[in-house]
């Protein structure tokens, strides 16, 4: 089939988790015989930044504003056999209605932020959909599963919403023999409601143990933020050094945002790459994180510093290492980029057997 995406960025990485997210998806789906075609807004922050201007597995054409997305590329979205619109996309209320004018094939929404588009519907603040868009999307494709699927359907009469968990591309992530050179990584861009837990399982251990070294990644903190001595910072880590970064440490931290925290069963990706690198994995706990790993096997929980400093004095290398082969092992049985593009098929497919579509 033909699929078209207009997404926030696949081309830039830079303070979003929706590039890598895309690359993986659509590189799998590209290898089940599709083709693909790319929509982004050409923006100055991500220009600056695009570590994939162009990839081998689907085409990408950059737009400059909604007029010039209409003008250019009307007649793609219409011979589309699918049209997946991204949230945050800019104007997406408008390009919605575009879709909804043109398309005829399926019409997808894929939001990659369920809980905190929700919050802003709630809010009366229309950025990306509007609630009575909703309905309009054959499927509403959404990164949080569990019972939020089904309040889309009942509050906002979602013909279809379900689950398409972020995933990871294996041929990227994988254990390698690395130097552990840091007890303990985070990566992620700053926001204010994730640092009390940055701050709580990672920097606090930090001044407690001066003699191990600790490493934050990620753009947007503040400049003058009281890091521990011994934490190493990075502004922007490019994905194709992600791998290294896994694998150089004994432990890595995955922190939740709050939106998805009250949502429940709302992975990140960065928890899906590093299992994947069976480096193992720090967590904050939410709804729902017991149905993607067993808890104390394939992933360990802190809720504070003294549960963090537990984790390192109880648990031997063997065991730790343990624990992240195992979280691996689940990784490549169910969260895989290849798994998640066969979901994707066939989610568009059950739309295309039902008599509307006939």
């Amino acid at each position: 089939m033909k699929i078209l995406v207009i997404g926030l960025s696949i081309t830039s990485s830079w303070g979003n988790g929706h590039a890598t997210t895309f690359r993986s998806l659509l590189k799998s789906f590209a290898k089940r015989g599709h083709s693909i075609l790319f929509l982004e807004r050409d923006v100055s922050y991500y220009a600056q930044n695009r570590d994939l201007p162009q990839a081998d597995f689907c085409e990408i054409k950059l737009y400059k504003n909604t007029t010039d997305l209409k003008t250019r590329f009307s007649e793609n979205i219409k011979n589309a056999d699918a049209v997946m619109v991204g949230s945050y996309v800019y104007e997406g209320v408008l390009i919605n209605e575009l879709v909804f004018s043109l398309a005829k094939g399926v019409k997808m929404f894929y939001d990659i932020d369920t809980p905190v588009t929700l919050n802003k519907i709630a809010n009366e603040d229309f950025q990306y959909i509007k609630p009575q868009q909703i309905k309009e999307f054959d499927i509403y494709l959404s990164f949080s599963g569990g019972p939020i699927l089904d309040f889309i359907m009942e509050e906002y009469k979602a013909p279809s919403a379900k689950a398409l968990y972020c995933s990871v591309d294996t041929d990227l992530y994988f254990p390698k023999e690395r130097k552990k050179t840091w007890k303990m990584g985070y990566l992620g861009t700053y926001s204010a409601d994730r640092q009390l837990t940055v701050e709580e399982l990672l920097n606090k251990p930090a001044k407690l143990k001066k003699e191990l070294s600790f490493l934050v990644a990620g753009p947007q903190y503040p400049e003058n933020y009281d890091w521990a001595e011994n934490v190493e910072r990075i502004s922007h880590l490019p994905p194709q050094k992600h791998n290294d970064f896994y694998n150089s440490q004994q432990y890595t931290l995955n922190v939740t945002r709050e939106n998805m925290i009250k949502a429940g069963f709302s992975p990140s990706v960065r928890l899906f790459e590093a299992a994947a690198c069976a480096t193992p994995v720090i967590s904050d706990y939410w709804s729902g994180l017991e149905s993607f790993f067993e808890i104390g096997t394939e992933i360990l929980i802190a809720e504070n510093s003294a549960d963090v400093l537990t984790h390192w004095k109880n648990i031997s290398e063997k065991q730790s290492m343990e624990i992240g082969q195992k979280a691996r092992e689940k990784i490549l049985k169910k969260h895989t980029s290849s798994v998640r593009a066969k979901e994707l098929e066939e989610y568009i497919n059950t739309v295309f057997s039902t008599p509307q579509k006939i």
